[in-house]
């Protein structure tokens, strides 16, 4: 587990900025829901992957509780699937056209709907209740990647929870997210679940999240 303090001069920022530590005195859990990005075998399960994110199977516990929990509070778990297919190969063409040929055949093999790869990770406990949504770019909040935002907004989720892979990534990605989320007038909270691949940017952007 990613064992992390946040630093005295963080919290204190933010005490200076708001007057109290967290952004919301409290969550309506039946107002929740948790979204759960990437944790699929294509990014976890060395087989499908040259690059797997290790560590992140040390999350898979964490992650069946708080789903767990909310589902018994009345929220909703939403499972985010990383995906690829022709449209998104098309419409996010300068994206996969910074990896060379053969990386980027791979991970389109991969992440397509029915490969081994795109399946979430089988120890994760996905109820018939949850929803799956497959996303087409890193954020499954921005146009066009998802239509998680509608669902959202449809079944009266007004919080969110985030939590997925690798914090690192969230460095320039998953806090774009968050940030996709609160502008549709969500509340975000992202939960720090797991051990982490490069500590210094996921402390720092656990830091970036406290004091934003």
């Amino acid at each position: 587990m990613h064992d992390f303090t946040m630093p005295q001069w963080a919290i204190d920022r933010v005490m200076k900025r708001r007057g109290k530590l967290h952004v919301f005195d409290d969550i309506d859990p039946r107002r929740t829901a948790l979204v759960v990005v990437d944790l699929q075998n294509g990014f976890m399960v060395p087989e499908y992957t040259p690059m797997p994110v290790k560590t992140s199977i040390g999350t898979v516990p964490n992650v069946n509780r708080l789903a767990a929990a909310l589902r018994e509070t009345g929220g909703k778990v939403f499972w985010i699937q990383n995906t690829t297919n022709d449209t998104s190969l098309k419409e996010w063409s300068n994206w996969f056209a910074m990896s060379r040929k053969e990386v980027l055949q791979e991970r389109i093999e991969t992440f397509k709907v029915g490969a081994p790869g795109h399946q979430i990770y089988p120890e994760l406990e996905v109820l018939p209740e949850d929803e799956i949504v497959f996303k087409y770019r890193f954020s499954a909040f921005i146009q066009g990647s998802s239509d998680l935002p509608e669902r959202l907004r449809a079944q009266g989720f007004d919080y969110v929870l985030i939590t997925g892979t690798v914090t690192n990534v969230c460095w320039r990605i998953l806090r774009a997210r968050l940030h996709d989320a609160e502008l549709q007038d969500h509340y975000g909270e992202r939960r720090q679940l797991r051990p982490q691949r490069r500590r210094a940017r996921g402390d720092s952007c656990l830091i970036l999240f406290c004091v934003r």
